[in-house]
């Protein structure tokens, strides 16, 4: 399944007929969670039975094409089963009752209520909302796929424009010759990575370096009178800002993150928690700067369509184990150069990426993403990507928090 992505162009009053049905989508949504929260037992299919209740009742409702109004209601169900799968597993702490969203930007049609026009640059909406036919641009020729290989088609606003998505059921698998090559990955906030090599890719800081600037634009918008036109392109100035860096961010990850799975036919990284990490105040915006998580989402992509081993290792003790005796030698955060009596002498996260290389040879040969508990007996269990990790806290928005 990969998602191909074009930049969408109308004019206003199209652009105002998507507003509406995203906000259309937001009601749906909302409704389905207030009948949830009403009715004990609602199941999936009784909120997806209830679209249908929503647009005899409501005009701009039965507007929307009806599988986008299923694809709202599927929305309201996937927060509530999430809820669901959090309460099951025990996870500590908030178990993410389902609220109700205040803001939406995107809207979500299935394989109806849209076409693709006969000279390959367009999309024709055909609800009642009055959408009619957005102009695309990008790279991606979506055009030589059948029509039954797109599954979704998703509208989604932005800071700068509006965009089109398209969902295509079709498998990406490239095979490399081996090249012989292991590595393990120590990230960190003064160096974006360093691994087993002692090779250090540098911490960009794309926040860091764009926070004057990100300062500038939300002292122009406080500034502004409430319900003003300024205050709206302020908001939209700050937005810009924002998805620049989240932009800059997730390029920088893709792109190493290709390189490394390239260049290794193993690769081991740590499997940290930065949901905790992040409650650390003093380093929750670096953390969140840094970008782990995505480095992990596109090494385990990457790692999928390559045909490479992708290892996730607890990282208990990676930093205080000697890499060649592994004695215990107990240093603070300050400390960044590892010293012990037997002679080895490295950089603190160059021990930290040879010991994680270590922990994750002994499952090579098993391709996938694999958690490694040096604590933990028995066979070992593949785990998916969010399974049980989560991703990095909304402390940092990717985009402005309202357009």
């Amino acid at each position: 399944m990969i998602i191909i992505e074009f930049k969408a162009y109308g004019k206003k009053h199209q652009y105002q007929a998507i507003d509406e049905a995203i906000r259309t989508v937001r009601f749906i949504r909302n409704s389905c969670i207030r009948l949830w929260m009403d009715n004990k037992g609602t199941g999936k299919y009784d909120l997806s039975k209830y679209c249908k209740v929503l647009a005899k009742q409501f005009s701009f409702a039965n507007e929307l094409n009806s599988t986008a109004r299923q694809a709202a209601a599927e929305r309201a169900w996937s927060s509530i089963a999430r809820f669901y799968d959090n309460c099951q597993k025990k996870v500590p702490g908030k178990k993410g009752f389902p609220k109700f969203q205040k803001h939406c930007r995107s809207v979500e049609y299935k394989q109806s209520g849209w076409k693709l026009s006969p000279d390959n640059k367009s999309i024709i909406f055909s609800d009642k909302k009055g959408i009619g036919k957005l102009k695309l641009k990008g790279k991606w020729h979506v055009w030589r796929f059948d029509k039954k290989q797109i599954k979704r088609v998703r509208i989604v606003r932005r800071a700068d424009g509006y965009y089109v998505q398209f969902c295509v059921s079709v498998e990406i698998n490239e095979k490399l010759k081996p090249t012989g090559n292991t590595v393990g990955l120590d990230v960190g906030l003064k160096n974006f990575y360093t691994d087993s090599d002692g090779n250090v890719e540098p911490n960009p800081r794309f926040y860091r370096t764009g926070e004057k600037r990100l300062k500038f634009y939300q002292r122009r918008f406080f500034r502004k009178k409430k319900g003003s036109s300024n205050r709206s392109k302020a908001i939209n100035k700050l937005g810009r800002a924002h998805l620049k860096i989240s932009r800059q961010r997730e390029e920088h990850a893709k792109r190493l993150a290709r390189c490394v799975i390239q260049s290794n036919d193993l690769v081991a990284y740590e499997d940290l928690r930065v949901k905790n990490l992040v409650k650390n105040h003093c380093l929750a915006k670096s953390i969140n700067d840094a970008g782990w998580y995505q480095f992990r989402k596109w090494l385990e992509h990457f790692g999928t369509k390559f045909g490479r081993s992708t290892v996730a290792v607890n990282p208990a003790y990676t930093s205080q184990n000697c890499s060649q005796c592994s004695e215990v030698v107990k240093k603070s955060l300050s400390t960044r150069t590892h010293t012990c009596k037997c002679g080895c002498q490295l950089d603190r996260d160059h021990n930290a990426a040879i010991n994680i290389l270590e922990r994750a040879l002994s499952t090579a040969g098993h391709v996938g993403t694999w958690i490694i508990d040096p604590n933990a007996c028995g066979d070992l269990a593949s785990t998916v990507l969010g399974s049980d990790q989560v991703e990095q806290a909304g402390s940092m928005k990717q985009e402005s928090p309202r357009l």
